[in-house]
């Protein structure tokens, strides 16, 4: 499917319901694993779209990247992966929406607990200083439950 169709999908959903504040999310996680001897990373990027209090709809994308060694660097590439998508979309829904029924926040797959912790900072001024609003365990479903499902 076509970012277009995606947006034209996201949009019809909220138009069905238009006195709805909807969330528009996106984030992504990965998985490693071998594949005849190689490593490859699974990415797996989703858009979900919610409206408060009334459910939601979701789109993902998966890919493979190699040659990724630390977790610093699959990090880094989930949270890049994610802004580079709503810089896609951003302008899109900006012409359909005038910016007015969403928010949008990227998710991303760090948390106080766990070995990301130490990364939490950095994704975070990497994403809000690309103007997005950046979410964080437990608060980021998009990445560490809708992404991770298809990982």
């Amino acid at each position: 499917m076509t970012i277009d169709r995606m947006v034209d999908d996201l949009v019809a959903f909220m138009d069905e319901e238009p006195d709805c504040f909807y969330r528009l999310v996106i984030g992504s996680d990965s998985k490693s694993h071998r594949l005849n001897g190689q490593q490859e990373i699974d990415f797996v990027t989703a858009v979900v779209i919610h409206r408060k209090g009334k459910g939601g709809r979701y789109f993902w994308q998966k890919r493979k990247i190699g040659n990724l060694t630390t977790l610093r660097d699959k990090i880094y590439t989930e949270t890049l992966l994610s802004i580079k998508l709503a810089e896609k979309l951003v302008p899109q829904f900006t012409q359909r929406l005038n910016g007015e029924r969403y928010r949008l926040e990227i998710h991303i797959d760090v948390g106080d607990v766990g070995s990301t912790r130490e990364m939490i900072k950095e994704v975070v001024g990497m994403v809000n200083g690309n103007g997005f609003t950046a979410k964080t365990k437990p608060e980021s479903y998009g990445a560490f439950v809708v992404a991770d499902k298809h990982t």
